[in-house]
């Protein structure tokens, strides 16, 4: 990963020297550093792709959800927010920009399926395709069930499906029933 892509925090700054960190402090009063969350900069050419820096902006987070529908090119709609994964009873400082949403999981359920990816130059933490379609179906009546069908159906149509996978992470998340009802209707 290039150092022009990591984002910058202000510790990594006081390492270099006070003088190194007077002229951080003056590049955001000017505009050119973006203070992301307390602590961590970036500036405008980092913001404006459409990945950020997740392991610095939310430490440990795993992008899910509509993140991970949208890198897996499981679902046409395009996210909102950034949607990031924590242990449940974290207490995480949420950046005014960009947005991200925090969903919470339990220490077994958070570790399911996770995989990491090189996406726009940063190691990105997310969930792999077979755990999107289980968190998809388990969160079906929140997201829609156009949206839950879409995502199967692309699910289905890709060659490097593994629906063994499929169904072992489905009992672990507690939808192996109903993955297995979809299956059967849709196969």
């Amino acid at each position: 990963m290039s150092e022009q892509k990591k984002y910058t925090t202000s510790s990594q700054i006081k390492e270099k020297g006070r003088t190194a960190y007077y002229k951080m402090l003056e590049k955001v009063r000017q505009g050119e550093l973006i203070q992301v969350r307390r602590g961590v900069y970036a500036n405008a050419e980092q913001l404006s792709g459409s990945m950020i820096d997740i392991d610095t902006v939310v430490p440990g987070g795993i992008l899910c959800l509509w993140s991970a529908w949208s890198i897996h090119h499981l679902t046409t709609s395009m996210p909102q927010a950034f949607h990031v994964a924590v242990k449940r009873g974290r207490r995480i400082p949420i950046p005014v920009f960009p947005q991200v949403e925090i969903h919470y999981y339990s220490e077994s359920l958070l570790s399911i399926g996770t995989t990491e990816a090189d996406i726009e130059g940063y190691s990105i933490k997310l969930y792999d395709v077979e755990r999107c379609v289980c968190d998809a179906v388990k969160f079906r009546n929140k997201i829609g069930m156009d949206v839950c069908s879409e995502i199967i159906n692309n699910y289905l149509e890709r060659p490097d499906r593994n629906l063994t996978r499929l169904l072992d992470y489905a009992r672990l998340l507690r939808v192996g029933k109903i993955i297995e009802q979809y299956l059967q209707v849709k196969l």
